[in-house]
């Protein structure tokens, strides 16, 4: 049969009503708080790193990426190789 007006049928569906606007509510403050955590990250400055000139090819590349080799650091190992063939005593 119908459910009455202010029956269980309606403390249901407001029962509903009140669970969805929850996870609603809950759902805009991870974002927020997400946005929130981006725009501070984004805001400080990050630490340079410092960068090293290849004695083959003169890129420049970062410390913690370039090869120590004789005559110099080098941005890979071809770079490397060639320049200790070319320059056997440095």
């Amino acid at each position: 049969g119908a459910v009455a007006p202010g029956g269980a049928g309606m403390k249901i569906l407001l029962l509903l009503l009140l669970v969805c606007a929850l996870l609603w509510g809950l759902q805009r403050l991870k974002r927020s708080a997400r946005r929130h955590e981006d725009e501070s990250s984004a805001s400080r400055p990050a630490t340079p790193d410092l960068m090293l000139v290849c004695a083959h090819c003169g890129v420049h590349v970062p410390r913690d990426e370039a090869l120590p080799g004789r005559g110099g650091v080098f941005c890979g190992e071809a770079h490397r190789t060639e320049f200790e063939k070319t320059h056997p005593h440095s």
